[in-house]
């Protein structure tokens, strides 16, 4: 997680981000499109998980995600009413802004491991510890190696079904490549 982000960074980001997901709220889509249209506020927008834990942020999902559609979070108030936000927005483009995105991330787009930051407002006893951190980067790494060897499989019994003898071999290569790297982590 990086502590400075640039503007740039950001606007690349949420580009990529509403070229890539569909939004549960079109409102949302609104309001993404006003930060890139807007550096002040951009810059002063902090992408962080755990948002609800911020002074002044916003919750968005994608339609595959199961989280909540909306929400904005202002000192103690909340509401799901996007038009107020956006209404905040304008309002206060001087006001830091924490935005958290539910979107399927797995594994992290290297887009949105560029701008995401440390949520400095999470309480203490919320935050992941190291040990439960290397836990769940060996969980995500090992189901990712399961899941190129699948999709390698899967290649092979395409290349079978077709005849293709020359990429039968180098799917099989590359599978051996990929086994014992995961041979070499699990050691």
């Amino acid at each position: 997680m990086t502590a400075s982000v640039s503007v740039g960074e950001k606007k690349q980001f949420v580009r990529w981000f509403l070229g890539s997901y569909k939004m549960k709220r079109r409102e949302c889509i609104w309001i993404l499109n006003y930060l890139l249209s807007n550096d002040e506020l951009l810059e002063k927008t902090h992408f962080v998980e755990e948002a609800h834990y911020c002074p002044r942020a916003m919750v968005m999902s994608t339609t595959e995600s199961k989280q909540i559609p909306f929400q904005f979070y202002k000192g103690k108030l909340m509401t799901a009413d996007a038009e107020k936000s956006f209404h905040d927005l304008r309002l206060h483009p001087d006001e830091p802004l924490y935005v958290q995105l539910n979107f399927p991330s797995i594994p992290p787009a290297p887009l949105y491991l560029a701008v995401l930051e440390e949520n400095p407002h999470m309480p203490k006893g919320a935050s992941v510890s190291e040990q439960d951190r290397l836990i769940a980067e060996k969980v995500l790494n090992e189901s990712l190696s399961s899941y190129q060897e699948e999709t390698i499989l899967k290649k092979i019994d395409e290349a079978l079904d077709a005849g293709d003898k020359e990429r039968f071999f180098e799917l099989s290569a590359l599978l051996s490549v990929v086994k014992s790297a995961k041979k070499m982590e699990s050691d």
